[in-house]
């Protein structure tokens, strides 16, 4: 990978190896937390609508908190910010091990976890990646990222699930808890806010910067489908080892599956990185839902055996965060890199209330029928709508970028 010519070599690849790190950890954490939804309603006696809410609660919360965090992390740097988030987020998990009601559920796992996970938001660190390196490579570097928090997915799921098994999920929640702290030193790795050179953006303010994202309508279609992408992933994320159980398999399938999804995404982001240096990225979004309605409806159809399960881990996997780096890219590539860490972070916004869409609907139709079907069937026709939209979206840099660039 090119470097940027005002950074040195060994600070670039330091932020790189920081950002990456932080990924892994807070994305590998968090992406585990399916894993606890079986043998904590059963323990506590709670419906899996209980805990499904307290997730949801989360996600909405990692939803509004993340512009904030964004905002703050463009005007101060991102150092301080992910550090308090790092110290919410293991105080959430922390307090997840200890609650005996569903009101301090709600409150540890639902507020103060998803705010901690938003203010050390891997987007933060991706935008901080993204801001030592050059323009044509961006791509590359955010999917780099991505990748870091699929490897963290691919780690954390089978350990989780064998400390689950092996110690209880309440000593599990401890040591997941003393991980999330390892983000602050990490933190303090990351460039500060004075390392951006926009010369595009140096006389925009913050408001001015915001009112043009929301008059472009590419920026719109933009959030628009990333709500699509946050109710597959979450949907998935909680419930899917519990539809795993329900089938009669094994609870390390669905651990597995997880992890696989999480292996297979490292590979996709990869590659999604790499297809948006060469081809249009609204392009290369719009193929990622189309296919995602596809492996769904194979799901469907498919025998419910453990290897059929596992193909379509890996091929939901393959397409799983390869949005993001994309995502994040058309931000970037439209409006400049002074104030992406908030730009992004109201996309982001979207993508979280699909989250908590998907995952307290998921609880909710399971608990009032049975099972999962419609929520299979719901995420067919979004992915079909997502790829219409993003089909629909102008990637080309506003003119003040260009006009600055001459």
């Amino acid at each position: 990978m090119t470097l940027s010519d005002n950074s040195p070599s060994r600070r670039v690849w330091l932020v790189l190896f920081a950002g990456c790190a932080i990924a892994m950890l807070g994305f590998g954490v968090r992406s585990a937390f399916g894993l606890f939804l079986e043998p904590m309603t059963l323990d506590k006696g709670w419906s899996r609508e209980t805990f499904a809410i307290a997730l949801a609660i989360q996600n909405l919360l990692w939803g509004l908190g993340v512009p904030v965090a964004g905002a703050l992390a463009d005007k101060y740097g991102p150092v301080r910010v992910i550090s308090l988030g790092a110290v919410l987020y293991a105080i959430g998990v922390y307090g997840l091990a200890v609650v005996d009601s569903s009101v301090m559920l709600y409150l540890t796992c639902g507020l103060i976890t998803g705010l901690g996970i938003a203010f050390s938001a891997f987007s933060l660190a991706m935008a901080a990646m993204a801001k030592v390196v050059k323009a044509q490579n961006r791509a590359m570097a955010l999917g780099l990222g991505t990748a870091a928090g699929s490897m963290g997915q691919v780690v954390f799921s089978p350990l989780s699930q064998a400390a689950i098994s092996e110690h209880g999920w309440q000593l599990t929640l401890f040591a997941m808890a003393g991980a999330v702290l390892l983000m602050i030193p990490l933190a303090f790795m990351l460039p500060g806010v004075d390392s951006v050179d926009d010369k595009a953006a140096e006389q925009q303010s913050l408001s001015a910067a915001i009112q043009e994202a929301f008059k472009h309508r590419g920026y719109v279609l933009l959030t628009t489908g990333f709500f699509v992408c946050g109710f597959h992933v979450a949907f998935i994320s909680v419930h899917f080892p519990a539809y795993v159980k329900d089938l009669g398999m094994p609870a390390q399938v669905g651990a597995f599956s997880l992890s696989l999804i999480g292996l297979c995404n490292i590979a996709g982001s990869l590659l999604s990185g790499w297809a948006g240096k060469r081809w249009p990225m609204k392009s290369s979004l719009t193929f990622i839902y189309a296919a995602r309605a596809v492996v769904i409806l194979g799901l469907i159809y498919a025998d419910k055996t453990p290897t059929n399960i596992y193909i379509f881990a890996a091929s939901m996997g393959f397409l799983w965060l390869s949005t993001v780096p994309l995502t994040t890219g058309i931000v970037a590539q439209v409006f400049g890199m002074r104030y992406l860490s908030t730009l992004f972070g109201l996309v982001f916004l979207s993508h979280q209330l699909g989250s908590f869409i998907g995952i307290w609907l998921g609880g909710w139709l399971y608990d009032h029928y049975g099972n999962y079907d419609a929520m299979w069937w719901l995420g067919i026709a979004l992915g079909l709508m997502s790829a219409a939209v993003h089909w629909a979206i102008d990637e080309r840099p506003l003119p003040r970028l260009s006009a600055a660039a001459a």
